[in-house]
């Protein structure tokens, strides 16, 4: 198949310009890392249209984050969890960040922390974890701990996730998952089983899987919080 001048000059060319933006934001992020610090941009893109440039698509906007390098979480990561589920779920769970068993072998519901979360959906939702859609805040492992810039990096991702399943109930799993999401500190413990906004779609923040796991005892806390939301779905039918 023969390719005329003017197109392989094109196809060179976006080559190159997808190299140079590649090694320019590659040495963005380690002169980042070496402690540089660079002046605050002018926000000039108001919050809800920042994602308008991604893709009204899922499997697309899928594609994109599997090719992401927006933070050093790529370079560690063994795969990226972007979500799993019903593309029309009525719920979205979203935890912090992909477990090592997850990231180990690239699905969800992986290791003793998946499998009861598993159990927590199927035993009191009475619903299959295939007819929910769960995402994370961040979808690469992280090597030590997550921190806010890798969360900013992934949360256009997230947003338009949440967009594009346009549930009824998003359940945040775990105390950082809430504070990330709702901008709290301090009152996970007050508000957790509560039903709370997010972006005008309820919330409610229950304990993560890995918690209930190191604190047995928070289990039936965790137990009457799936109740509530149990009940939130079926007053939306």
């Amino acid at each position: 198949m023969r390719i005329n001048n003017h197109k392989r000059k094109f196809f060179v060319q976006s080559i190159m310009t997808n190299t140079v933006k590649q090694k320019l934001l590659y040495n963005l992020h380690l002169l980042k890392s070496m402690g540089f610090n660079y002046h605050k941009g002018l926000n000039l893109v108001p919050n809800d249209i920042k994602n308008l440039k991604l893709p009204d698509n899922i499997s697309a906007l899928k594609s994109n984050v599997e090719n992401c390098y927006l933070c050093e979480l790529s370079k560690t990561r063994k795969n990226v969890l972007f979500g799993m589920g019903n593309h029309n779920s009525k719920v979205i769970f979203i935890s912090d960040e992909p477990s090592a068993s997850e990231d180990a072998l690239g699905t969800f519901y992986s290791g003793k922390s998946g499998e009861l979360l598993s159990k927590m959906i199927e035993n009191v939702l009475n619903l299959k974890k295939e007819e929910v859609y769960i995402t994370n805040l961040v979808k690469c492992k992280s090597s030590n701990s997550l921190n806010n810039s890798h969360v900013e990096s992934c949360n256009d991702y997230l947003q338009k996730q949440i967009e594009l399943i346009n549930p009824e109930l998003i359940v945040s799993l775990g105390e950082s998952t809430y504070s990330y999401l709702l901008n709290e500190k301090d009152n996970f413990s007050q508000n957790r089983g509560k039903e709370l906004n997010y972006h005008n779609i309820k919330l409610i923040p229950t304990f993560s899987a890995n918690y209930l796991l190191r604190n047995p005892s928070a289990k039936k806390d965790a137990y009457y919080d799936m109740l509530r939301i149990k009940n939130i779905l079926e007053l939306t039918n």
